[in-house]
């Protein structure tokens, strides 16, 4: 079983952490091992295979509660939150590939050497342009790797279409997010308040979504979109970065 990191309260990105066991409803909590001995003798039925350690309150109350577990969802059951939310609609991009993009002809133009920076509108880029034109802000953070993968080289490729639209996209290397204890799954943000968490097969297909308005939920995507959009590169800087080591 994996784990899936909640959230700390950690500044130095060390202890204490939450994970979630997937696939069943446990937490792991990381901590300070207890040490005090005039606290452990005050401990009842203890197991020998059982430790203790110290969290601060706050990791609990903000991470640890939790509503009932989504269930996966069609992408296409949130399609009206693209259009219908009213201040932001924020993405991380957490793979280092995507079969949409990879089965797209955009990306056999791309690997034939073809400039595929000035697309024409489409349905997802006029629907950007339309929120945008609104007041409204569309946003995402791509994760790069050192080198880049060639999934995330055609992103970086194709961006300046999504950007003349209205997105505004910038880039991460992986080292930073690590760094930073962003998540290590893709998810869209709406208004600070609905969650949608993709599922993928190993072939970087999107199986679904798990939409949730849990607020430990919510609150864990609104921090790591704080951190990551702090030291996030804009795209067309990220681009030329990424060109010059090619």
């Amino acid at each position: 079983m994996t784990l899936r990191f909640i959230g700390t309260t950690s500044d130095d990105g060390d202890c204490p952490t939450l994970y979630e066991i997937d696939g069943t409803d446990e937490i792991l909590v990381q901590g300070e091992r207890e040490t005090d001995p005039e606290h452990l003798v005050q401990l009842r039925d203890v197991k020998p295979s059982e430790t203790f350690v110290r969290v601060p309150r706050a990791l609990l109350t903000r991470y640890a509660p939790r509503a009932e577990a989504p269930v996966i969802q069609p992408f296409s059951s949130i399609a009206h939150l693209f259009r219908e939310f009213r201040h932001t609609a924020w993405r991380l991009e957490t793979r280092r590939g995507y079969a949409s993009d990879r089965n797209s002809p955009k990306w056999q133009r791309w690997q034939a050497g073809e400039d595929i920076a000035d697309e024409p509108a489409n349905a997802w880029r006029e629907n950007v342009a339309v929120q945008t034109g609104a007041g409204k802000r569309f946003e995402r953070v791509r994760l790069v790797d050192e080198p880049a993968t060639d999934g995330q080289r055609f992103l970086l490729a194709s961006a300046p279409s999504n950007v003349a639209a209205g997105e505004d996209i910038r880039n991460l290397t992986r080292a930073q997010a690590e760094h930073l204890r962003l998540p290590d799954y893709d998810f869209w943000l709406f208004d600070s308040r609905v969650v949608a968490r993709f599922a993928f097969d190993d072939d970087d297909t999107t199986l679904g979504v798990y939409v949730t308005e849990d607020p430990a939920e919510v609150l864990a995507a609104c921090q790591a979109r704080d951190a990551a959009w702090h030291h996030a590169v804009p795209t067309t800087q990220f681009a030329r970065r990424v060109a010059s080591i090619v």
